[in-house]
């Protein structure tokens, strides 16, 4: 019976930190891994543009996920993420050289 509720309770604080970890600041994605994965398809890995996509280097990515552009069809792509995320590729976008 001991094991049995030392179970339950090893069971309630992984799902605990399951549900609660992903949403720490400190343990969010970084903007490059989220750059690589999501931008850098049309923007290419280094900001410059590519095809029709314009460069993004240097520049605040953050108006044009959250508030669109005049050109921004991609922005609904983007709806999943968080306030953080968005804040981190703005950053790292930023640091393109």
């Amino acid at each position: 019976m001991k094991s049995f509720k030392l179970s339950l309770v090893i069971l309630a604080i992984a799902v605990a930190l399951f549900l609660v970890l992903p949403n720490l600041s400190w343990a969010a994605e970084d903007g490059a891994a989220i750059y690589k994965a999501k931008c850098a398809m049309c923007h290419g890995p280094d900001g410059a543009g590519k095809g029709t996509a314009p460069a993004v280097k240097g520049k605040d990515a953050a108006d044009v996920l959250t508030k669109g552009g005049k050109k921004a069809p991609h922005t609904a792509a983007f709806k999943g993420l968080t306030d953080d995320q968005i804040k981190a590729v703005s950053e790292y976008v930023k640091g393109l050289k």
